[in-house]
């Protein structure tokens, strides 16, 4: 162990350590939670670090040989050095200083060891900083990199293979559901079609949402006046991060309500519980649709991944849609925190930060992995058509498509005898209505049914 002073006194802290006496004390307070900021949001804060170097340097605020120390030391930080000495847990101070201050405590230490001016954590790599900006930053800077990045390709490439099923299976008609009851029929492509249509909505609500989360608070300061920091500065860091992380940065036309609340973040979580809600719904007609093989639905049949169980031989379950739906849970569970949380905003700066960057962060990750799922799922399964053709002959429901040449009384009687005496619709209602058989069976093709504007059926 080593002594280090800070303005509270001499703390112990380990040799190994390149972290300072202020990443010890919340170390050591903070023993609510071991679990540990995201890497993400480290390797981003280093970059945010970097920037600022980047930013003193050019305001003069910073000389030559310790603002580029700063930047090296910072960059390697980005590119994933020292994982492990960045020890402070989520749950932290609510500002998320003891993460700055781990960070400028870890850099000082890095430069140092390649300035020959001393490089100090606060007067130094905080330079033009505090926490209250530069943690709000960080956040908007790892949410927007990951959807940029990670979560949009993910959802354009799953929308692109449920878009290439539904074409290829346009053609298959089967029984549609309503109350999960037997409804008219419609195309499975047509089906596909719906899921494709609700995933591109929910891309375009985080396109909608990426300018805001591009307009960062940095330069607010203490309490978003811009106390300490130097003209030209903050927009300065928003430049140098575009080059560091190939995503367009600006200044928030209001850094007070950027670091008073977090309304952006709020907003980015409620498009992923969007987001995670259609998942479910996809996820849960795949094993509807898949359910069985004998007594189930068993319209579609998923990959065979894994054995399904430890004591039924032969028992497949649909593993991934079941994966995708506790990450659903787990992204409208981190929703709710994220909305209590933001309601922390006391004055002039939200007091529960770690744990919005840590709960977005990972719905982020939970949201763009759960396409990847959906996308073999969906890539992978095959079409039962035999038994989406039985189903549909015995689909009393058909009967519907004669309500305008019958009504509707003697149409619900056809439909009761067909359920009663287990008969197909074309049958009973070629002995009730009178009605030539061939012009019934023209009424009754579910093809055509499927495809109501399209006189040839689709």
């Amino acid at each position: 162990m080593r002594e280090v002073s800070d303005s509270l006194g001499v703390v112990e802290v380990p040799d190994e350590a390149l972290y300072g006496a202020q990443t010890q004390r919340a170390v050591d307070n903070f023993t609510i939670s071991h679990r540990r900021m995201p890497e993400r949001f480290i390797r981003n804060l280093a970059r945010l670090k970097a920037a600022a170097a980047r930013a003193n340097r050019h305001c003069r605020a910073l000389d030559e040989q310790r603002a580029e120390a700063i930047e090296q030391a910072a960059l390697s930080v980005a590119a994933g050095a020292h994982p492990e000495q960045f020890p402070v847990p989520v749950l932290q101070t609510g500002s998320g200083t003891s993460s700055n201050m781990n960070m400028n405590e870890v850099l000082a230490r890095l430069a140092g060891a390649t300035c020959p001016l001393e490089v100090h954590p606060n007067d130094h790599v905080n330079c033009s900083q505090s926490s209250n900006d530069v943690i709000p930053s960080c956040i908007q800077i790892c949410a927007l990199e990951q959807v940029q990045h990670e979560l949009l390709p993910a959802l354009e490439r799953l929308e692109a293979v449920i878009r290439k099923r539904a074409a290829e299976l346009s053609g298959v008609v089967k029984t549609g559901r309503t109350h999960l009851m037997d409804a008219m029929p419609l195309s499975m492509g047509q089906e596909l079609q719906a899921w494709a249509a609700q995933l591109a909505e929910c891309g375009q609500r985080l396109r909608e949402c990426a300018p805001r989360l591009a307009q960062l608070p940095i330069g607010g300061s203490a309490v978003g006046t811009g106390v300490n920091v130097p003209a030209g500065f903050a927009a300065r860091v928003a430049q140098e991060l575009g080059a560091l992380t190939g995503v367009d940065f600006s200044l928030a036309d209001s850094a007070f309500a950027r670091m008073a609340g977090q309304d952006v973040a709020l907003e980015c979580s409620s498009h992923l519980r969007a987001t995670a809600v259609v998942h479910t719904k996809i996820a849960n007609d795949l094993r509807w649709m898949s359910s069985g093989p004998l007594a189930g639905l068993a319209e579609i049949e998923l990959e065979a991944l894994q054995p399904g169980s430890s004591i039924m031989p032969g028992k497949v379950n649909p593993v991934l849609p079941e994966a995708v739906l506790m990450a659903a849970a787990q992204v409208l569970g981190n929703d709710g925190s994220i909305a209590l949380a933001a309601q922390s905003g006391n004055f002039q700066l939200n007091v529960m930060l770690p744990l919005i960057a840590d709960k977005l962060l990972d719905s982020l990750q939970l949201v763009a992995g759960a396409c990847g799922a959906l996308e073999r799922t969906i890539g992978g399964f095959s079409v039962n058509t035999r038994r989406l053709e039985e189903t549909l002959a015995a689909n009393p429901i058909l009967v519907t498509a004669l309500n305008r040449h019958i009504g509707y009384e003697q149409a619900a009687h056809i439909a009761k005898r067909c359920f009663a005496e287990r008969r197909p619709v074309l049958d009973v209602a070629a002995e009730e209505t009178g009605l030539p058989r061939e012009e019934l069976a023209g009424l009754l093709d579910p093809r055509r049914l499927a495809h109501p504007q399209d006189p040839a059926g689709g």
